[in-house]
């Protein structure tokens, strides 16, 4: 999943093909007042255009933007004091994005205010185009592009100074920061068929935010409301965002989905991340010791069983899930947060966010899907994570859902009993069989920290009919306190993956979250 803008915006993935909203609805013009205009306002928009064929924007770019390459692109800035709101000394301010290169496609912007409905136009005034030039005449005949996105700033590390807090730029991904936080995984409103459909012939359909309305803050508030409107082939969306910043910040999410057409995996809340390499799997010649945005799934059922799958970088796309009756989170999580074990002091990656999404009410049956493709730098995602409802709507149904999305740094969720602290896999002194690989995994927690310490632990580990457990230990490590597990694997048939669960017992109790790994095809 490639990231054009591994920098700035490094996590966001443009495909091209992606929707304009239809022509017939609300064109740009003077405020409109609609009283109350909201959720309800936009669904019905959605509803709409779920009964029409899918209309494909035009593509009306002038060529000059299109040829920009990655730096000049970058180089084309909102400028700051044009801000929006920043007259009026208001709590959040929003800048906005210019289109060009990867950004193909406008979205239009609406500021929601007491009086109505107000579109914000673009004026090329508010840009600084950096070292570009372009011809005046061309210029001229550019006219309102409009946007390919929008940020908004807040004071969240200092009150002097307002820090980018929240960002919508591309398909319907969106990314969000706690205090202290850098960018990293993004979160999407939807997407459909990530695994593609062999039955259509198609690859993964990346339905697009087309259209938003942001609530002007009043000049106290401490929360910042977006309403979008997503279109794509197969599928129609409203959607409400409401963020509270803080050290993790808090996302509020209301989605109401109507799908044109049959989908294979309509996927919920996805999140997008990047693993390139880790504790589980070193690099050869990389002085970084790991690189990554995030280094695993967790997830809660509502069983009461805690889950956590250390992420890898599969040679091949590998997907797997976690089939459940309920829900009660997931998320790909940031857990390691010691600059040591990066030692990169310009991504900074132990300040990346763990992204927790927390269902609000029950979504029923379904499964957790865990997509995994190889990438050969940090550049690119390659992994995201979602859930799979049992049962997708019928075309023309709506399905309503909402959850909680937590931005979390130091503090962030975790077992009630006890954690994976970390996952090693190699060989010690002991050399290891042809076939054989060995996985030493560090635990940690109060359901630990509370053994006395003759406390007698076990591993009880399992695999799946492609793996033999040959060795399984577990003690107290004196250097930290932890309580470490090694075990060996035989995988039976290299050609094929092999999963490993494990979990330590005392008396008949579990004592922490279920480590479930993967070992890939060799």
């Amino acid at each position: 999943m490639t990231k054009p803008m591994p920098h700035a915006l490094r996590l966001i993935r443009l495909l091209p093909g992606l929707a304009l909203l239809a022509a017939t609805l609300a064109a740009p013009g003077p405020a409109r007042a609609e009283a109350r205009f909201g959720f309800e306002e936009v669904a019905a928009r959605a509803q709409a255009l779920a009964r029409q064929p899918y209309q494909a924007p035009p593509d009306t770019l002038p060529a000059a933007l299109k040829q920009l390459n990655y730096d000049q692109l970058r180089d084309i800035r909102y400028r700051p004091e044009r801000a929006l709101w920043r007259r009026e000394g208001l709590p959040f301010e929003l800048q906005f994005f210019h289109l060009g290169k990867f950004q193909t496609q406008a979205v239009r912007l609406n500021e929601l205010t007491p009086q109505g409905v107000r579109p914000l136009q673009f004026r090329q005034e508010d840009f600084d185009y950096g070292q570009n030039r372009f011809d005046a005449a061309q210029r001229r005949a550019w006219g309102d592009l409009g946007f390919a996105g929008f940020r908004a700033h807040y004071a969240l590390n200092n009150p002097a100074y307002k820090d980018e807090l929240l960002v919508f730029l591309g398909a319907s991904y969106f990314r969000a920061l706690g205090a202290g936080q850098h960018y990293g995984l993004s979160a999407r409103g939807l997407a459909i068929d990530t695994t593609g459909d062999p039955a259509r012939g198609s690859g993964e359909e990346f339905p697009r935010f087309t259209e938003f309305w942001i609530e002007r803050p009043g000049p106290q508030a401490r929360s910042l409301t977006v309403h979008a409107l997503l279109d794509s082939p197969r599928a129609t969306g409203a959607y409400r965002f409401e963020i509270h910043p803080g050290a993790s910040s808090r996302m509020e999410v209301r989605a109401r989905i109507f799908l044109r057409g049959p989908v294979r995996t309509l996927a919920l809340a996805p999140l997008t991340s990047m693993f390139m390499f880790g504790e589980n799997q070193p690099h050869r010649s990389d002085f970084r010791p790991e690189v990554h945005d995030s280094d695993g799934l967790l997830l809660a059922s509502g069983s009461g069983e805690w889950i956590w799958r250390p992420l890898i970088n599969p040679r091949e796309t590998l997907t797997t899930s976690f089939a459940l009756d309920r829900l009660k989170g997931f998320g790909l999580m940031q857990r390691d947060r010691s600059f040591a074990s990066y030692e990169d002091s310009e991504a900074r990656y132990e300040l990346r966010p763990s992204a927790w999404v927390e269902p609000v009410g029950d979504w029923g049956p379904g499964r957790v899907e865990l997509m995994l493709l190889h990438t050969p730098d940090e550049t690119q995602d390659n992994v995201v994570a979602y859930w799979v409802p049992q049962r997708p709507p019928a075309p023309g149904q709506a399905l309503d859902f909402a959850y909680r999305l937590h931005l979390q740094g130091e503090q962030q969720q975790r077992p009630p009993g006890a954690w994976t602290v970390q996952s090693r896999l190699g060989r010690g002194f002991a050399e290891l069989a042809p076939d054989e690989q060995q996985y030493v995994v560090d635990f940690s927690g109060p359901a630990l920290d509370a053994l006395p310490e003759n406390a007698r632990v076990q591993a009880v580990v399992s695999s799946d009919a492609n793996g033999q457990i040959t060795e399984r230990n577990v003690y107290r490590n004196p250097a930290t306190g932890h309580w470490r597990m090694s075990l060996r694997v035989r995988q039976l048939r290299p050609g094929q993956p092999t999963e490993l669960r494990a979990f330590l017992q005392h008396q008949q109790e579990a004592l922490t979250e279920t480590w479930s790994t993967i070992l890939p095809a060799r």
